[in-house]
């Protein structure tokens, strides 16, 4: 009769079950001797005995000495079997594996030593049971026993071993999943261990792991929010070598998704994952060119926030985001490219993404926002044109800007939105688009009232250095400018007092602005038809200031209406306010801009007839003003004037206002009638300020 564990005999049965170490020892080591002898006689059926013996009688055990028994039995089984153990790997394996499971940490701690020595003997024979192996590893490494844990580090290094040498045959599609599964573990030592399988997989010649990066990359990123140093490192080390291989062959990486990929991750609040993920973008950019266009709206969305970042600690990351953008928009402006570009980009959604990044807290940000919408108004103008009024009311929202660079940028925009609508009209002064333009201004101005006070003037004076290079840098055109305000002030504005303010900021630029030299040279020639034209144009607005009146007929040169409009003088109010303006005149006068005027005092051109209406005039403003130090500098101007007081009668007909043929009469009748307007608007305001002090 055969013992109840054959083929052990009675006392090996015994001694490996037994709770004493060394005597397990001995037993193991008779099963090895055994095993041999078996496997030299291929005496497969009692080898096969033997493990089921180990498998159910004591594997399976409820004490925790013969299931030690089992495992240094089996470890002895898969040695004596020598290269012959992979014909029986899986009896081998299985009940070891059990036993990772086990609740005394000895078991768990013996399978891991059993295991290592049947896989270090069967080494690929493995491959089929790595799937299980893998995840009941990244179990152990998790371990709350630190020998378990050295042990199952030993296991896994010859695993690895064992695929790096086996990578042919290892079924990698199988393994990703199972990858996949894992690699969203909150463990440090689990996501250590999984990071690990994963650069050891990717340094592989034979494994292509990029194939299946999106299948990782994003728990890969999610993995660099551990705090645990060695880990991100870890982690950090991985994503650098995908991104090296990508750089050396991207043939292989499945672009579309792994850029959506980045582009969530560029978003994190975490700055690790945020300065690799752009890294990365920036890389795509470079690589794969007009491909990465399609996904313009997201990237723009991970990179503008970034732009704003001023601190040290943030500096590569914004460093990165202004390489992408830069990059992106070399991409755009490709001429060559312009048709695939086109097919490429989605405007409507980077439009989309653009318009809500101009209202971001960030002065780069706004200014890199809006240089886009200018090069795509300039690059695609009629594809763009669907665009332009969704982002007019943005656009002059941006004018209140603290930052003159994002008020420039803005004007910009809008003046290349009205050019690129129709380009027919440029020269047109009654272009609707030029006028819906500064329409929206001026509504903006009577609105915004610190934007009156503070960037009114920066506004118009932005928009005035093209005058002379207009097709150059796409701005609009001063004379244009000028007439259409002039045009809007006269016709659709209600507020007196507003048109008012206006004119005043309107006239101190022409008088000043440097680029506004051609403007001021036509309006002295009103003999001409067109300069005619713009003055009576002006002339229409400008009756709501009557100093601006003053400086408008002085500039062009109408001394006779001057003289004329200063009597006119005795009905208009008296204000601290146009004795101000009275006081700028006069050193206007002083200014190399009315060189020309001082010159006309002395001249005897038009047998002195603009000389005398000049001086007529000139000595009319010095009795409305005080005697200040305005008064003191025309005094002493017209000191030195000839006297023309005594003269023979001025013939009219030989002044330069005659000869223009404008209808100055109805010009002053317009004057009268616009302060009498004016006059009888104050006194209304006066009453309702009895009625209702300010101060309630």
């Amino acid at each position: 009769m055969e013992p109840p564990y054959a083929p052990l005999s009675e006392s090996c049965a015994k001694a490996l079950g037994d709770k004493v170490y060394e005597k397990r020892k001995l037993a193991s080591q008779e099963i090895e001797k055994m095993v041999t002898e078996f496997n030299d006689k291929n005496n497969s059926a009692q080898i096969r005995k033997l493990i089921e013996v180990l498998s159910t009688d004591y594997a399976t055990s409820r004490d925790a000495n013969r299931r030690k028994g089992a495992l240094i039995g089996l470890a002895a089984t898969g040695l004596g079997l020598g290269k012959d153990s992979g014909k029986y790997v899986s009896g081998l394996v299985t009940p070891i594996m059990t036993c990772l499971n086990d609740p005394d940490l000895r078991v768990r701690y013996f399978a891991c030593e059993s295991l290592y020595n049947v896989v270090k003997v069967a080494r690929s024979a493995i491959i089929p049971f790595f799937p299980e192996l893998f995840a009941a590893l990244s179990r152990l490494v998790t371990d709350s026993d630190q020998m378990v844990k050295d042990g199952s580090e030993l296991l896994d290094g010859l695993l690895k071993d064992i695929v790096t040498e086996s990578s042919q045959t290892f079924n990698l599609e199988a393994f990703i999943p199972l990858l996949r599964e894992h690699i969203y573990v909150k463990d440090a030592f689990a996501r250590q261990y999984v990071i690990s399988w994963i650069s050891i997989l990717n340094a592989v010649p034979d494994i292509n792991m990029v194939n299946y990066l999106t299948e990782i990359l994003d728990g890969l990123f999610v993995m660099l929010e551990d705090n645990t140093p060695v880990s991100q490192r870890m982690c950090e080390t991985t994503i650098s070598q995908f991104l090296k291989s990508i750089r050396n062959d991207s043939s292989s990486v499945r672009m579309e998704d792994t850029i959506n990929t980045l582009i969530t991750h560029a978003q994190s609040p975490n700055e690790l994952i945020k300065s690799i993920a752009i890294t990365w973008i920036r890389e795509f950019v470079q690589i794969f060119g007009t491909s990465v266009l399609p996904h313009a709206s997201g990237i723009f969305t991970a990179i503008l926030p970034c732009l704003e970042y001023n601190v040290e600690s943030k500096r590569s990351i914004k460093e990165s985001a202004v390489a992408v953008n830069n990059s992106m928009m070399l991409l755009v402006s490709s001429k060559e490219l312009k048709t695939q570009t086109l097919d490429k980009i989605d405007l409507p959604s980077v439009m989309d993404v653009l318009s809500q990044y101009l209202t971001h807290n960030s002065m780069h940000t706004k200014i890199a926002v809006l240089k886009w919408i200018h090069h795509l108004f300039t690059n695609f103008p009629n594809e763009m044109s669907e665009h332009a009024s969704n982002l007019n009311n943005s656009l002059l929202a941006t004018l209140s800007d603290s930052s003159d660079e994002v008020v420039l940028q803005s004007l910009s925009v809008l003046a290349e939105i009205v050019n690129s609508q129709d380009n027919r009209e440029l020269n047109d002064f009654k272009n609707t688009h030029y006028r819906k333009f500064l329409l929206s201004l001026l509504n903006l101005f009577s609105e915004e009232k610190l934007i009156l006070e503070n960037k009114a003037n920066l506004i118009i004076n932005i928009l005035l250095p093209a005058y002379n290079f207009r097709k150059l840098c796409g701005l609009l055109n001063a004379e244009c400018i000028y007439r259409t305000f002039a045009e809007i002030i006269a016709e659709e504005v209600p507020n007196l007092r507003f048109a008012s303010t206006v004119v005043r900021l309107l006239n101190i630029i022409l008088l000043t602005s440097t680029e506004l030299f051609e403007l001021r040279t036509s309006l002295r020639n009103i003999s001409n038809e067109k300069s005619a034209d713009l003055f009576q144009c002006l002339y229409k607005s400008w009756a709501h200031c009557p100093v601006s009146t003053l400086s408008l007929c002085l500039l062009s040169q109408s001394y006779q209406h001057v003289s004329r409009l200063v009597t006119l003088f005795s009905d208009v109010e008296i204000t601290l306010e146009l004795l101000t303006e009275l006081d700028k005149l006069v050193q206007l006068i002083e200014s190399p801009i009315f060189a020309p005027l001082r010159l006309t005092l002395v001249s005897k051109a038009n047998n002195c007839a603009d000389a005398q209406y000049l001086a007529h005039a000139l000595f009319g403003i010095l009795m409305l003003l005080p005697q200040t130090e305005a008064f003191d500098t025309l005094r002493n101007r017209l000191q030195c004037v000839p006297n023309y007081w005594g003269h023979d009668p001025i013939d009219e007909r030989n002044s330069l206002e005659y000869k223009s043929g404008i209808d100055f009469e109805a010009l002053e009748q317009h004057f009268i009638k616009l302060q009498k307007a004016h006059r009888e608007q104050r006194i209304v305001q006066r009453r309702r300020n009895i009625i209702t002090p300010e101060g309630n």
